[in-house]
């Protein structure tokens, strides 16, 4: 049941609490609400005080959304009304000694009506309590509900608490605060900024946009919030070269793409060509090694022919592009959740969320920044001139087009003969080999000194 709770100072508030608790538990709760020990408390329902704390609130007649009264003893005061030195009152149903000094008096100054002292200490240390790091710490690790707001509303911070470590939730706190300061600095400038100023006026236009998206990101959330939810990415199962490989069906993609690492696993590096090494340029910078013309991929119980881009440093195995899907007449149909082949007309269900690779979770902070991918293309870029004036690639003119889909490139062949690193080539010509065996084993063995190394051994063996 929920009962109201005054006090002789003005202070009101609720509690929901069962007509099975007794009198010294309820007295409890009112000192956690009200900081003032329960020893010290006098209860008063209906004008008689409340006595006995062994009964409980039901046994005392109180009901659903009666009105309690608190009320601080006197020091030596005690809820019957008989003194510390032994004096009795008129009975043992008396009233006790209530002290009304802390009642409040019209026209009186706040020294006439003073509060008792356990109230201003819980009360007036909180706004200062609310710049304390520590304090905001405990106080979060405390309430799970405020927890998960701060997940939503401040990741950084959230993240800070999630790492258990005080001096990092500290460092991103200051740091947050700062910022705030700045940014109500910066507000109270430009509001006594000249109106005529530009710069200011392109401040306030810049604050008024900021308005503006918060205020569509929060009729974004109240009227479609499912726009910000994960969305699982379309992988189907499908075998190459006797492998297993879970493969993205990405319709946005101009070529089939596979990673380095998911060709030597398929048994495939042997076919790759190498004429065809590029860049490619999509959501970030990828090297292209080569291409492997034609291979067989299973899905579902059918064989189809593919072409595949092999890139170097590349997160998923298995790429399905546009030419791919073409070919083949693929249908992604999002209602069934499957992958339709025209050419056969089989259906492959799509994987579901707890099958998919771990890279292929949506994770934006894990997503290189604009700044980043250019840097990434600016190097790659750099690396591709460097090694096609040695002679190695095709300049970059001709190694990459840039594509607007993500993970799209086109790249053309090379004709130029590779060069490798001289260190590299002096390192196994001082094991006894010539130069020109160790040029040849570098080039079939793509630059890989050690296999390069295995095979000039080998062939040294001569039989007896």
């Amino acid at each position: 049941m929920q009962l109201t709770i005054t006090t002789l100072s003005d202070d009101i508030f609720t509690l929901d609490v069962s007509e099975d608790l007794e009198l010294e538990n309820f007295k409890a709760l009112c000192e956690f609400e009200t900081g003032i020990s329960s020893n010290e408390i006098a209860v008063l329902w209906n004008g008689r005080p409340l006595q006995d704390e062994k009964q409980t609130l039901k046994q005392y007649g109180i009901k659903n959304g009666d009105v309690l009264l608190l009320q601080q003893m006197r020091s030596g005061q005690r809820a019957g009304g008989q003194a510390a030195s032994g004096q009795s009152s008129a009975g043992a149903g008396a009233l006790p000694q209530i002290d009304f000094g802390s009642i409040h008096i019209p026209g009186a100054g706040p020294a006439a009506a003073p509060r008792p002292a356990q109230q201003q200490q819980q009360q007036q240390p909180t706004a200062a309590m609310m710049e304390d790091p520590d304090f905001i710490r405990q106080m979060l690790l405390s309430n799970p509900h405020q927890v998960a707001l701060l997940k939503e509303r401040n990741p950084p911070l959230a993240d800070a608490l999630a790492s258990g470590k005080p001096e990092k939730f500290r460092e991103v706190f200051v740091k947050q605060q700062q910022e705030r300061q700045e940014k109500e600095k910066e507000r109270i400038r430009l509001a006594t900024a000249d109106p005529f100023d530009a710069d200011a006026q392109r401040q306030i236009a810049e604050e008024i946009r900021l308005k503006n998206v918060e205020s569509n990101m929060e009729t974004a959330m109240e009227f479609a919030p499912e726009s910000f939810g994960q969305v699982v990415m379309l992988y189907v199962d499908c075998t190459v070269n006797g492998h297993a490989v879970k493969a993205f069906v990405d319709s946005g993609a101009q070529m089939t793409i596979m990673s380095q690492a998911c060709a030597e696993r398929c048994n495939i590096m042997r076919l790759v060509d190498k004429r065809w090494a590029g860049i490619a340029k999509g959501v970030g910078t990828q090297r292209i090694i080569g291409r492997v013309h034609l291979c067989q991929i299973q899905i579902g119980p059918d064989y189809h022919q593919s072409s595949f881009s092999i890139l170097e440093d590349q997160p998923m195995d298995m790429l399905l592009g546009l030419d791919m899907l073409k070919r083949h007449q693929c249908c992604i149909d999002l209602k069934k959740n499957r992958l339709i082949i025209g050419t056969t007309g089989t259906e492959t269900q799509f994987l579901a969320e707890g099958d998919l690779p771990e890279h292929a979770r949506l994770n934006l902070t894990n997503q290189p920044s604009g700044e980043k991918e250019d840097e990434q293309l600016a190097q790659a870029l750099a690396k591709s001139a460097a090694e096609a004036a040695s002679g190695s690639r095709p300049t970059p003119s001709t190694s990459g087009m840039k594509d607007s889909k993500a993970g799209s490139s086109s790249a053309a062949p090379a004709q130029s003969q590779p060069s490798f690193p001289e260190e590299v080539v002096q390192r196994l010509m001082s094991r006894g080999f010539s130069r020109h065996a160790v040029l040849e084993e570098l080039r079939l063995a793509g630059g890989h000194e050690e296999t390069a190394l295995a095979a000039l051994i080998a062939k040294s063996f001569s039989l007896p």
